[in-house]
């Protein structure tokens, strides 16, 4: 069983990249508590992604922090990141899973589209077991940089969500980076076997 952890106070930051290539919606908890939470099921190792209303269907990789402190990020366009400090898809808590948005060259990127998600669009998470977690869109948010964003990992309301976390904005080529962050904050609908 996974405990998941609370953040109780987070920043959103980027390394400084030299091109919107190295980007990524990169997070730095400042405290990091456990959380007593219970999972909602035993629920298995995410490992796929879909989202049919803009057309992602991912792999997930499993990431941590960067020697930094920072929520790491996939290093290529395609693949998307769950936070395994945290609570797994379908748990109760906020599963975290971060994408790329706006890879350089024209080179597509996973949540390149996120921000045309709607309240009640649904996103998928197909764990190890072939069990499929479908999540519904609640609301959109942009963060600036300095933003208190502690909602994007912290529940008390004992159920189970997912949150998407990308870039958004124009990238700032003098500071080597976008300056804000997108989050897609989705319910628990239901779980079903494929």
């Amino acid at each position: 069983m996974v405990i998941g952890l609370g953040l109780v106070a987070v920043r959103f930051f980027l390394n400084t990249p030299k091109s919107p290539v190295q980007s990524g919606p990169v997070i730095s908890p400042a405290i990091i508590t456990p959380s007593a939470a219970p999972q909602a099921v035993d629920v298995g190792l995410p490992v796929r992604l879909k989202i049919p209303a803009i057309h992602v269907d991912a792999n997930i990789e499993r990431l941590g922090l960067t020697s930094d402190g920072a929520m790491d990020v996939t290093k290529g366009p395609d693949n998307v990141a769950w936070y395994k400090l945290g609570p797994r898809p379908g748990a109760i808590g906020n599963a975290v899973i971060a994408g790329h948005f706006g890879w350089s060259k024209g080179v597509p990127a996973v949540f390149d589209n996120i921000s045309k998600l709607q309240p009640g669009d649904k996103l998928m998470v197909e764990n190890e077991g072939g069990v499929t977690a479908t999540f519904v869109v609640r609301e959109l948010r942009k963060y600036n940089e300095t933003a208190d964003a502690g909602a994007v990992f912290n529940t008390s309301d004992g159920k189970a969500h997912l949150n998407l976390i990308t870039c958004a904005g124009v990238w700032n080529k003098a500071i080597g980076r976008f300056p804000e962050r997108l989050v897609v904050f989705a319910d628990l609908s239901a779980r079903q076997s494929l």
